[in-house]
C-alpha cells in the first residue's frame, strides 16, 4: 500500500481507526475455544464486523508468539485473510524489532516478504543501521517508536540531553537523515497529547501511529488538535476497547458498535478539519 492509497481510504471511510488484534485466548468468548483455531476465528469475526469502519489492523506479534508454532500459524492465517479479503486495509505487524543490520534485514523479510504486512514497528535505539534495512523495502513502511504511551516510556525517552532537547526529539531528528526516511511512520502515545505539537514541528509530514486512546486514557480530541497534518497523518489504535467489549456470543456485534462510535467521532473531526 502506498501513502496516497492510505490517505484515500481515510477519506473514503471517514475514519483513521486502527484496530489492534492483541488476542489473549483467556479473554476471548468461551464458545470459540471449540473451534479449530480459536485465535484466528476470533480475528476473522472481528475483521468481518469492523472492516468497513477501520483503515488498519495491528496484530501485536507477542500475543501470537507466546503460543508457539500454533500461534504463529494463527497470525499467518490472519494476515492472509486480510490481504485476500480486504487488500485496501493497511496492515501493521506490531513486533518492535530492531537489531544489527543483517538481523534487521531478516526481520524485515519475515514481515514484509513472508507474511506480506504493509508495515512493522521497530525500536530505534541501536541506531540507523538497525532501521535502514527495513526502509530498503519498496512500498513498505517502518513505524519507529518515538514517544510511547506506557508509564515507563518517559524513563529514557524524556531525558534531557546536553543540547537541551529530549532524547526522543533527538531520535526523531536523527531519523530524518536516514536513507528512505519518507517511508517512516512514528509511534506516539495518546497519553502524551501535550507533546504532539512539538513532535509535529520535527516531523510535520509523517504518519503517526497513536495507541492509548480509550482503555489507557488517551483523548482523541486532544490528539487530533495537535497531531493532525494536511494529510490527516494519524492512525488511532484501539485494541481492548473494541475487541474485548463483550465476552459473550455477541462480541462481534458489540465490537462493531464500539468501532462505529470511534469512527463517528473521527468523522465529526474530519468534517470540521
Amino acid at each position: 500500500m502506498t501513502r496516497q492509497e492510505l490517505i484515500a481510504q481515510i477519506k473514503l471511510k471517514k475514519s483513521f481507526l486502527c484496530i489492534g488484534l492483541d488476542v489473549d485466548i483467556n479473554k476471548i468468548p468461551k464458545h470459540l475455544l471449540d473451534t479449530e483455531d480459536p485465535i484466528f476465528e476470533f480475528n476473522k469475526q472481528i475483521i468481518d464486523a469492523t472492516h468497513h469502519l477501520a483503515v488498519a489492523y495491528k496484530p501485536n506479534t507477542a500475543f501470537y508468539e507466546c503460543y508457539g508454532l500454533e500461534g504463529w500459524k494463527s497470525l499467518e492465517k490472519t494476515i492472509q485473510y486480510l490481504n485476500a479479503k480486504h487488500p485496501e486495509i493497511f496492515t501493521i505487524a506490531d513486533a518492535k524489532r530492531g537489531d544489527i543490520g543483517n538481523t534487521s534485514t531478516m526481520y524485515a523479510k519475515a514481515f514484509f516478504e513472508n507474511l506480506n504486512f504493509d508495515s512493522v514497528t521497530v525500536a530505534p535505539y541501536m541506531g540507523s543501521d538497525s532501521v535502514e534495512p527495513f526502509l530498503a523495502f519498496e512500498d513498505k513502511f517502518t513505524i519507529m517508536l518515538a514517544l510511547t504511551s506506557n508509564k515507563g516510556g518517559l524513563d529514557f525517552q524524556a531525558q534531557d540531553l546536553i543540547s537541551e532537547e529530549k532524547l526522543y526529539q533527538n531520535v526523531l531528528k536523527q531519523s530524518l537523515t536516514w536513507k528512505n526516511n519518507e517511508q517512516l511512520m512514528y509511534v506516539v502515545g495518546a497519553t502524551k497529547a501535550e507533546y504532539f505539537k512539538g513532535i509535529r514541528e520535527i516531523v510535520p509530514n509523517h504518519f503517526l501511529l497513536v495507541p492509548g486512546v480509550g482503555a489507557q486514557g488517551g483523548n482523541l480530541q486532544n490528539v487530533c488538535q495537535f497531531g493532525m497534518n494536511e494529510d490527516i497523518g494519524l492512525l488511532i489504535n484501539s485494541s481492548r476497547g473494541i475487541i474485548y467489549a463483550s465476552a459473550a456470543k455477541d462480541f462481534a456485534t458489540v465490537a462493531t458498535q464500539k468501532a462505529y462510535e470511534l469512527q463517528q467521532e473521527m468523522e465529526v473531526i474530519l468534517n470540521k478539519y
